[in-house]
């Protein structure tokens, strides 16, 4: 096989038979950095040296750019219902496959599993194999912990060289529905022709004080014929104009 490292996972029969799939290609300018150079001198009774200092400083005039290009591929399974209710998952019973080294050409390389509990208490789930370090971040206004596997690192792999990363639950699982979470979406495709066929995405905010950004990208079928003059966005039961 000529793939290596996350690109293992990319199956294509189990990727387009997941609940989401998209990907992504993202292109733009970023400032490069720029070396400032200083000496001091460092002297005593029979000693003086020069010593030289190199620094990162970011070009705030912007003069030299550099152009990044990050491509994303976002991949959704509902193991939820396909496993009868169960929450368990591994990367095995999402991609058929494992991951069995880190791309060569690398300089990072990382899987991050959000194990953050859902409530105040502590969740009972078990990752494993165990994760070299956790991480924390705030995302959307939430104190998220995740579990961070380097592939990088020699001792992550066993004997086997094959890394299956699996979640379990200790504890019998309820048959709640699974939390909602604050930004969220709905989509969905009413009426017919030209006349009373339409779009309708509606969008939830549930943080009590905290307004998020959105960019909405829209993927029109294609026996749908689209006018931008239809356009209406309503806001909290008021029509807002497009500028």
């Amino acid at each position: 096989s000529l793939q290596a490292g996350l690109a293992v996972l990319l199956k294509a029969e189990r990727l387009f038979h997941s609940s989401y799939h998209s990907q992504a290609v993202h292109i733009r300018p970023v400032c490069r950095v720029r070396f400032l150079q200083s000496w001091w001198s460092s002297s005593s009774v029979l000693v003086s040296r020069d010593l030289t200092r190199l620094s990162l400083v970011q070009d705030a005039s912007c003069l030299a750019v550099s152009w990044e290009l990050r491509q994303t591929l976002t991949v959704v399974f509902d193991s939820f219902s396909s496993g009868q209710g169960k929450k368990d998952w591994s990367l095995f019973k999402m991609f058929s496959r494992t991951l069995t080294d880190a791309c060569p050409l690398a300089s990072q390389s990382k899987v991050y599993v959000d194990i953050s509990p859902k409530n105040k208490e502590k969740e009972l789930l078990e990752v494993t194999p165990a994760p070299s370090s956790l991480h924390e971040a705030v995302v959307q206004g939430d104190k998220r912990t995740y579990a961070v596997y380097d592939l990088l690192s020699p001792s992550l792999f066993n004997t086997s060289r094959s890394l299956n990363v699996q979640l379990k639950w200790k504890r019998p699982q309820d048959s709640s529905e699974l939390p909602i979470p604050v930004l969220h979406a709905q989509r969905y495709v009413s009426g017919y022709g030209l006349q009373t066929g339409e779009i309708s995405t509606l969008i939830y905010n549930t943080h009590p004080y905290r307004a998020f950004p959105v960019i909405l990208l829209e993927t029109v079928p294609w026996y749908l014929r689209l006018y931008v003059h239809t356009l209406t966005i309503i806001t909290k039961g008021k029509e807002n104009k497009p500028s």
